[in-house]
């Protein structure tokens, strides 16, 4: 068990702030997607006392406002000055469908450093799609647009699968026209409605190599920052160029430190307060109204497991770059039940494991 005073302060915090939406996409880490906010989702002053307090327990760290859709709550707002008041900088992962002009001003005045915004597809067709709902594309474009207008800082997310593959070179022009500062792409990871996404959809290790590659070519262009999210094979890709080390490192949003950061740099809490790794891998370690933050940052121990390199097993665990990647902990318990299982989507094969074979 690591010891608190040697546990790192988390870098991000992604709160799902409801779990309530106004799409339902086909992606979505929740099983089931409710259209109104939950009588479940934390109250204000739980938010404030047990999120925004806990927080402050064990560093600055930024606060993600996400969801669901974070813009139905109502008091969203109220939150985020709360949490701003506090010390702690703030974040909004949005759908972009529900930025209007006033909504836009709204974001704005609330001092969020960063708003990120989904985009899917190069075109509507292909983005509205995965949404399901005609013209979220537009939308979210607009929101962006609005966004942009009034100086705010702004990224784009966008999940791959073979919905959009083939579109890369056009979605990362449509980023580019888009004005933002950042992309992430996320690799997809089958958890919640994506359970229902089926394999001859989802990318294999083979095209998720090629896909790496490809975002690292773009990366060292520094057009804008370029991110894989959910596939730290990208840090094994980075680490053997000359120019890992000068990759778009060190800004606040960036956490370009290794693979998979999930209990090490980053954490997820529920709309209930439920503490995990990641937004994608279901194993909570607690509850923020029952257990201060901190205690289950620093004494989780699937969070300890998650810091130790050592208790990786398989290929993961044999990997000469275990330390740098660590494979994708989410992906590996969808498929087995273990998160410290190998990852079944890198085609990287370790040197020691290629010696077993021989």
């Amino acid at each position: 068990m690591h010891g608190w005073l040697s546990v790192s302060a988390p870098r991000l915090v992604f709160w799902e702030s409801t779990a309530g939406c106004n799409l339902a996409c086909r992606h979505c880490r929740r099983l089931e997607v409710s259209r109104a906010l939950s009588r479940k989702d934390l109250t204000t002053p739980q938010v404030v006392r047990y999120l925004i307090g806990g927080l402050l327990q064990v560093g600055r760290p930024v606060l993600v406002c996400s969801g669901g859709e974070p813009l139905l709550r109502p008091d969203l707002f109220d939150i985020a000055w709360s949490a701003v008041e506090a010390g702690l900088p703030i974040a909004l992962a949005t759908n972009g469908t529900l930025i209007d002009e006033s909504m836009a001003n709204r974001i704005v005045a609330a001092k969020f450093e960063r708003v990120a915004i989904s985009v899917d597809g190069a075109d509507a067709a292909t983005h509205d799609a995965f949404r399901q709902q005609r013209g979220a594309f537009d939308a979210a474009v607009e929101g962006l647009r609005r966004l942009r207008e009034r100086g705010m800082s702004l990224q784009v997310n966008t999940t791959v699968t073979q919905h959009n593959v083939r579109e890369l070179d056009a979605l990362y022009e449509r980023v580019m026209a888009l004005g933002v500062e950042a992309w992430h792409v996320f690799m997809f990871v089958p958890v919640g409605c994506g359970l229902e996404i089926p394999a001859e959809q989802q990318l294999a290790a083979e095209q998720y190599e090629r896909v790496l590659t490809w975002l690292a070519d773009r990366a060292e262009e520094q057009r804008l920052f370029v991110r894989a999210t959910c596939a730290p094979q990208y840090f094994r890709i980075l680490a053997g160029r000359k120019s890992f080390r000068r990759v778009q490192s060190g800004a606040k949003f960036a956490t370009l430190t290794k693979g998979c950061l999930a209990g090490t740099g980053i954490c997820f809490i529920s709309h209930q307060g439920e503490v995990f790794p990641c937004g994608y891998l279901p194993v909570s370690s607690g509850n923020i109204t029952g257990t201060p933050f901190a205690q289950i940052w620093r004494e989780s121990p699937v969070f300890a497991a998650l810091r130790q390199p050592e208790c990786l097993e398989g290929k993961c665990g044999a990997c000469e770059f275990k330390r740098v990647c660590s494979g994708c902990r989410a992906r590996a318990y969808a498929l087995t039940g273990n998160y410290l299982a190998e990852e079944p989507c890198c085609s990287h094969i370790p040197k020691a494991a290629a010696l077993q074979v021989v």
